[in-house]
């Protein structure tokens, strides 16, 4: 019986391909999400209109600056988890967990005004931290 990274079989996947699509996958959404949170923090910034009444009970206060400079952070953060993530090293492999579980954690803070994208936002955080725990450890030699 043949595996994956099997030399004899010439079909086989190369090992250090295995996993390459959902790393990938994984790498994109990390980007893609840090992104979306830079745009969320510069329109946190630059808000000049009422803030919205049920903000008063949310954790972070009620000043939309604090959640500028948050997303801000974890955009970044998701930003150079993405990168990271396509090289593969082990420390990439963490970031990229810690940034997935960011990306999903930080979510909940719209939860009570954008339920659904809150949602979508919480799963795809959580197929990240899938990718990158079942496909992004050591390549087998």
């Amino acid at each position: 019986m043949t595996t994956k990274s099997d030399p004899s079989d010439p079909y086989a996947e190369p090992a250090y391909l295995e996993g390459g699509g959902l790393l990938l996958f994984a790498a994109t959404i990390l980007g893609l999400a840090g992104v979306m949170r830079l745009f969320d923090a510069f329109w946190a910034f630059r808000y000049d209109g009422q803030v919205p009444d049920g903000l008063e009970g949310a954790i972070l206060g009620t000043s939309l600056s604090t959640y500028g400079w948050v997303w801000l952070v974890v955009g970044l953060v998701l930003i150079g988890a993405s990168f990271a993530v396509l090289n593969r090293s082990q420390l990439a492999r963490w970031i990229g967990i810690v940034a997935g579980g960011l990306l999903a954690i930080s979510a909940m803070w719209w939860m009570p005004f954008y339920p659904v994208w809150s949602l979508v936002y919480i799963m795809i955080g959580v197929l990240v931290v899938y990718a990158l725990t079942a496909h992004g450890g050591r390549v087998a030699k």
